[in-house]
C-alpha cells in the first residue's frame, strides 16, 4: 500500500535539496555555498559538470574572454612565460582587451619584477592604436 509514496517521496527529497542548493547560492551572494561547490568538485565529473556549466555561463556573458579562456587554457596547467607569451600572440585585439580587463579586476598580481613589466607592456599593447606599443625597444 505505501509502495506508491515511494517515488513522491524522492521527488520531494529532490526538490528540498534543489531548493535548499538555490537558497544558499542566493544568501551571501553564494558564501555559504562555495565551500560546498569545492568539496563536490574533487569528484570527476561533478569537476566536469561545473567547468561545463561556467563555460556556457561566460560564453553567455562575454564571448570574448570566453574564447581567450579557452586559448590560454592549454598553457595553464604549466605556465611558463615562453608558452603564455605564445598563447597571448594567438588572441585577437578584443579577446585580449577582455582577457587583460578580467585578469586587473581579479586583481591577479605578478610573482616578480620581469612578470610585472611583461603584464605592462601587454597592457600597453592593448591600448595602443595598431596593437603597439608607442616606443621602439633597442636590440641587444
Amino acid at each position: 500500500m505505501w509502495w506508491f509514496l515511494t517515488p513522491l517521496i524522492v521527488l520531494g527529497a529532490l526538490i528540498v535539496l534543489f531548493g535548499v542548493l538555490v537558497f544558499l547560492g542566493r544568501f551571501r551572494n553564494g558564501a555559504l555555498l562555495r565551500p560546498l561547490v569545492a568539496r563536490l568538485a574533487r569528484i570527476g565529473f561533478m569537476r566536469r559538470f561545473f567547468t561545463k556549466v561556467s563555460t556556457a555561463a561566460l560564453e553567455r556573458q562575454n564571448p570574448e574572454l570566453a574564447s581567450a579562456m579557452r586559448k590560454i587554457s592549454g598553457v595553464a596547467a604549466n605556465p611558463n612565460p615562453q608558452a603564455v607569451q605564445k598563447a597571448m600572440s594567438r588572441l585577437t585585439p578584443a579577446e585580449r582587451r577582455a582577457y587583460l580587463q578580467a585578469s586587473e579586476a581579479q586583481g591577479e598580481e605578478a610573482p616578480n619584477r620581469q612578470a610585472r613589466r611583461r603584464v605592462e607592456r601587454m597592457q600597453q599593447q592593448a591600448r595602443a592604436p595598431g596593437g603597439r606599443a608607442g616606443r621602439k625597444r633597442k636590440r641587444r
